[in-house]
């Protein structure tokens, strides 16, 4: 059976976490763990090294603004995958509760505040599986992924490689430059929330044709 790539795995989970002053500390670690893979092309490693360089290279705070502009203003490059699934719907959050309860059964307690189904957890989750289910689950969300990396890459992001990665490890098909641009996003319409509650219904006594003139 062939083994699972735990390094890389962690090492895709890390450059897409906030690039703050712990996550810079150890990109020397992560192109490493990179650059001695045996899983993924050059290509795609170059690709991988690349965005460690950009966020290294980058001043802190350019490189946390590029970040929060990308990744949690809208719905589209969300790194929460339910999103792209669910929305706000009241699906997600059994679907949630069901992947927190896979990790739990695993032995595995998520160390983060983040969500269950926020990318980067599901990496730290998988780099502890064996091969066959990290590559069945990356099979599972291809589809976000590739759509998500399509959208990084008209949007000339590095963050694109992740994504070309783990499309990789899973023997998926890659991600596509000349995919069609998704219209722009309407962010305001985009993190609406559905109503809990539909609202009432109007009482006819009510409207003016009812109304008592005094």
């Amino acid at each position: 059976m062939a083994r699972n790539p735990t390094l890389l795995l962690r090492a895709l989970s890390a450059l897409l976490v906030y690039p703050d002053a712990e996550l810079r500390a150890a990109l020397p670690e992560i192109t490493d763990a990179i650059r001695t893979s045996r899983t993924l092309k050059a290509n795609l490693k170059d690709d991988l090294c690349a965005l460690a360089d950009e966020i290294s290279a980058s001043d802190p705070l350019e490189a946390e603004g590029r970040y929060v502009d990308l990744f949690d203003r809208g719905r589209r490059t969300s790194l929460n995958l339910f999103e792209h699934v669910h929305g706000d719907g009241r699906q997600r959050g059994p679907a949630m509760l069901e992947l927190r309860k896979r990790y739990l059964d695993a032995g595995l307690e998520p160390r983060t505040d983040e969500l269950p189904d926020h990318l980067p957890v599901l990496l730290e989750y998988l780099s502890c599986c064996d091969a066959a289910e990290t590559r069945s689950t990356i099979g599972e969300i291809a589809h976000i992924l590739r759509a998500l990396g399509n959208t990084l890459l008209k949007r000339h992001s590095r963050y694109a490689a992740v994504m070309a990665a783990l499309l990789a490890l899973a023997g998926e098909q890659g991600l596509d430059a000349s995919a069609p641009v998704p219209p722009p996003e309407d962010l305001d319409r985009a993190w609406e929330e559905t109503p809990a509650f539909a609202p009432p219904e109007p009482n006819p006594a009510l409207r003016p044709e009812h109304a008592t003139v005094r």
